[in-house]
């Protein structure tokens, strides 16, 4: 077996095992104000870091894309402006297309 196949599984198994973890935690633990609120805020977090990462990086090294920028800053006047989050990507990824096709990059 490969080493790559020997990944999968293992995460495959972790995954199970989290997922059968969570459905035998006491229900009393899972009605705390403090885990409702950190299973609340984690997935924002984790987006906000993967939005930072993939708009100003490339590969190992900070790239400041003008274009990249744009689009980023479209979504945040979208969020602001209460647009559903499928409007807050095309507009993010139209703003993005935008500046590339004029040649700004």
């Amino acid at each position: 077996m490969t080493a790559t196949w020997v990944a999968v599984l293992v995460t495959a198994a972790g995954c199970y095992g989290f997922k059968l973890a969570g459905l035998t935690v006491p229900q009393r633990l899972l009605a705390s104000a403090r885990v409702r609120r950190f299973a609340e805020l984690v997935p924002v977090a984790l987006l906000a870091a993967l939005s930072a990462v993939q708009s100003a990086t490339s590969g190992q090294s900070i790239t400041l894309d003008p274009a990249r920028l744009a689009g980023l800053a479209a979504a945040l006047v979208a969020l602001l402006l209460r647009a559903p989050f499928l409007v807050v990507i095309v507009v993010a990824a139209g703003a993005a297309a935008a500046l590339h096709a004029v040649g700004v990059s």
